[in-house]
């Protein structure tokens, strides 16, 4: 196992006693698609984690596979500008998550960030979250996400 998967697997152990199931991908899973594709399930499936800037601060997006966040959506559930709003670049997502960018697991960050869990997943018994490297996943309730990540679920998806 990779070093850095196997470091998530032991945060999610010593912080929540959660036993990560981790499945890697020599292939890769940087994308939605890949990570549907390896794994065999729906791309909608796929939990991923998008870090953005928000008027100065980070926030999580963990949003389905078959979504794409919606800046909009998120300033406003932030009571920010829209404008104030976009991508972090990956030093400062690395720098305060301690992942880089294809690896960020929804928990188990360096650093305190809201997280918001997109709606939609919630439709799964079952869904997918990168486990610290492009390369590696690990399945997990919709349910476990939201406690494991003190997300708030909500319509974040355009």
């Amino acid at each position: 196992m990779h070093q850095r998967a196997k470091e998530f697997e032991t945060r999610a152990e010593e912080r929540y006693g959660f036993d990560v199931d981790v499945h890697e991908f020599p292939e890769g899973t940087k994308t939605a698609e890949d990570a549907a594709d390896a794994i065999g399930c729906d791309v909608a499936q796929i939990a991923s984690s998008l870090v953005f800037r928000a008027d100065g601060d980070l926030v999580i997006a963990v949003t389905s596979g078959a979504n794409r966040v919606s800046e909009e959506k998120l300033a406003a559930l932030l009571d920010v500008p829209a404008s104030a709003v976009g991508m972090a670049d990956a030093d400062a997502i690395r720098e305060a998550v301690g992942w880089s960018i294809g690896g960020v697991p929804p928990f188990c960050h360096d650093a305190d960030a809201p997280v918001y869990l997109d709606e939609t997943l919630t439709d799964f018994e079952t869904v997918w979250a990168a486990a610290g490297t492009p390369k590696a996943v690990f399945p997990i309730t919709p349910e476990e996400l939201k406690t494991y990540a003190e997300a708030t679920v909500a319509d974040v998806s355009e």
